[in-house]
């Protein structure tokens, strides 16, 4: 345990090192925390810390920085969020892809660093369907899913159809299969597929398929904004090998799924601190993160990456207030 000294030392030592990134040495940090010890005491006391694997000496610097397990003390315990005003503004009633397009942006653009947002995770319905003749069998088939989400996808088939045909297939499909589970819909074309005439089931049948792919694809997608703005962070632009390997984490998307499936699971602002544990993989990169609802349901998360070096009061501030604008928009859209 440490003791109050400790604790004062650490955390000013931290604040320090976010605010102007260089290590922090024994007389700079004797003036940061306003304590009235000699350097020889405040030296001693950061060789305790660094015993305790919460501070560290770079090479090249008699100054310390904040290990990552530092930084997690120091968010655990030290931190306090900031409550003061945030210009953030509302996140208008749309589309839901275009919710959560628009809210990866504004994490980006009040944090300065990358917004992430898992899109809610959806159920394969349709309340509306729609077909348009391209060409020779060539349709778009225009799914409307239950919250105003649209998906157009286009579908080849065997035979050709006339726009009277297309357009008796979307009533039958409209009037009997609106708002049920696709597989309830496929069951229901079979068992009236006597009562069809042959093609119309064919071509219903093909748009049942391809409306269960459009609507299931997007789920679990993560949106990512503003991954350029590392480029402007010097703990990655001192080194091009860091830098690359924090794009590769956004290209492949597997790992910030898995990690903000995991964040779903929580209540309130989530803190995953580089090196920490398997599911942040660099050292270098902190997410600070909180799940979002649909009329109470939690169904995504959201959130901010960044380096470890990170405001994480006000970053914690951002997260919060995003995840209700989402929330907000969302629920009200229906």
């Amino acid at each position: 345990m440490l003791d109050d000294r400790a604790k004062l030392l650490l955390k000013a030592l931290v604040e320090r090192y976010i605010a102007d990134g260089q290590p922090v040495g024994s007389r700079t940090l004797s003036k940061a925390s306003g304590l009235d010890l000699s350097p020889a005491t405040i030296r001693n006391v950061m060789s305790d810390l660094e015993e305790l694997g919460l501070i560290a000496s770079p090479h090249t610097s008699a100054g310390r920085i904040p290990t990552a397990r530092g930084y997690r003390l120091f968010v655990d315990t030290m931190l306090t969020a900031q409550h003061g005003p945030l210009s953030a503004p509302s996140l208008a009633q749309d589309q839901p892809q275009k919710v959560i397009t628009n809210a990866a942006q504004l994490l980006s653009n009040l944090s300065h660093f990358v917004g992430v947002v898992m899109a809610p995770r959806r159920t394969s319905v349709f309340r509306h369907i729609e077909f348009l003749r391209l060409s020779d069998r060539r349709f778009l088939v225009i799914i409307v899913s239950p919250d105003g989400d649209v998906q157009n996808r286009v579908i080849f088939t065997e035979v050709d159809y006339t726009q009277s045909q297309l357009l008796e297939a979307a009533n039958y499909l409209n009037t009997h299969c609106a708002g049920l589970a696709i597989e309830q819909v496929r069951e229901r074309l079979q068992q009236e597929v006597e009562k069809l005439r042959g093609e119309i089931a064919t071509l219903m049948q093909a748009a049942v398929t391809i409306s269960s792919e459009a609507l299931t694809e997007s789920q679990d997608e993560v949106v990512i904004s503003g991954e350029r703005n590392l480029l402007a962070v010097s703990d990655f632009s001192s080194d091009m090998g860091q830098l690359r390997r924090a794009f590769e984490l956004f290209e492949q998307k597997t790992q910030l799924m898995r990690l903000l499936d995991i964040s779903s699971r929580a209540e309130g602002v989530r803190i995953y601190i580089g090196g920490e544990s398997q599911v942040v993989p660099f050292e270098e990169l902190s997410i600070v993160s909180a799940p979002y609802e649909v009329d109470g349901q939690i169904v995504g998360t959201l959130g901010v990456i960044g380096p470890t070096r990170m405001p994480y009061d006000r970053m914690i501030q951002i997260v919060d207030i995003t995840s209700k604008l989402v929330s907000n928009a969302l629920s009200h859209h229906k």
